[in-house]
């Protein structure tokens, strides 16, 4: 997350997402690396849970993401997302976003804590973002188009905004506030600040929830809690509350996560109905 971001290994990132199409920096290349990161690595933020730190720097975010096949939250995906694209030839400022993402309309403005990116394609600007979970956009957006916009999943809009630009996404007839994104380029303090309140903070979503989530070209797939959602391109949707056994399962089978024995704790808690979980979308 430097100006000038550390290289990635290009090969085993794209082994890691199953992508083997062009490397040239155009639009093309552009959408099919974001639809294929967003259905290959899974957004996670199970460490967190485990009262463990998330390292930002580009050999922890590569060892985990890339070599341990795990998942990780917007700042480990972007960041990589933008040494990648980076590496590639396109011109990438990492950006800032406060989440509005099921939140009550009257709840008080969240706090800038999401990171999102934008990608230039000769001298346009797209929002890039592979690490917002169970709304993520799977194709790039065009900033300065107030229309909807269509990805390989639901439509997006982006409006401007007295601080930026709100980013909605269209479930059904509803357009649903997904976040709020600022024009000013982000340096890296910001982002380590918001990265160590958001995975430390008691009342952060992640250190009281299980929420996975992965976007593959059939559906979403979503684990909030012990609720499994899975909402298929066609708009059919199901929801499963499993047990522990079966949150197991879905780690590996649904959002192939290696399982590692110290999570036990955490699905045996969620899977006897100790946490709460909500519906999602």
């Amino acid at each position: 997350m430097r100006s000038t971001p550390y290289p990635v290994d290009l090969d085993r990132y794209f082994a890691r997402i199953g992508y083997a199409g062009s490397r040239s920096p155009d639009l093309m290349t552009l959408g099919r690396i974001v639809a294929r990161h967003a259905a290959s690595i899974p957004f996670e933020a199970i460490d967190v849970l485990l009262g463990r730190p998330i390292e930002l720097s580009p050999a922890a975010i590569d060892a985990k993401l890339i070599d341990r096949r795990r998942g990780g939250y917007c700042f480990e995906q972007n960041s990589m997302l933008q040494r990648v694209l980076c590496a590639l030839g396109y011109r990438v400022e990492p950006l800032m976003a406060r989440v509005l993402w099921m939140r009550k309309p009257d709840a008080p403005p969240p706090a800038w804590s999401h990171m999102a990116l934008r990608v230039f394609v000769e001298g346009v600007g797209y929002l890039a973002d592979v690490g917002f979970g169970s709304c993520v956009p799977t194709a790039p957006l065009l900033f300065d188009r107030t229309t909807p916009q269509p990805t390989p999943h639901e439509p997006f809009r982006l409006s401007r905004t007295f601080e930026g630009y709100l980013l909605e996404a269209q479930l059904g007839r509803d357009w649903l506030p997904v976040y709020e994104v600022s024009p000013m380029i982000c340096g890296e303090e910001a982002y380590r600040t918001a990265n160590i309140v958001t995975s430390t903070h008691p009342q952060s979503l992640f250190r009281q929830n299980l929420l996975v989530a992965l976007t593959t070209e059939e559906a979403r797939k979503v684990l909030f809690g012990n609720r499994l959602t899975i909402r298929n391109r066609n708009g059919t949707v199901t929801r499963q509350d499993l047990d522990a056994p079966t949150i197991q399962h879905a780690l590996t089978g649904v959002f192939g996560l290696a399982f590692q024995d110290d999570w036990r704790r955490i699905i045996t808690r969620i899977g006897s109905g100790a946490e709460t979980t909500i519906a999602i979308p």
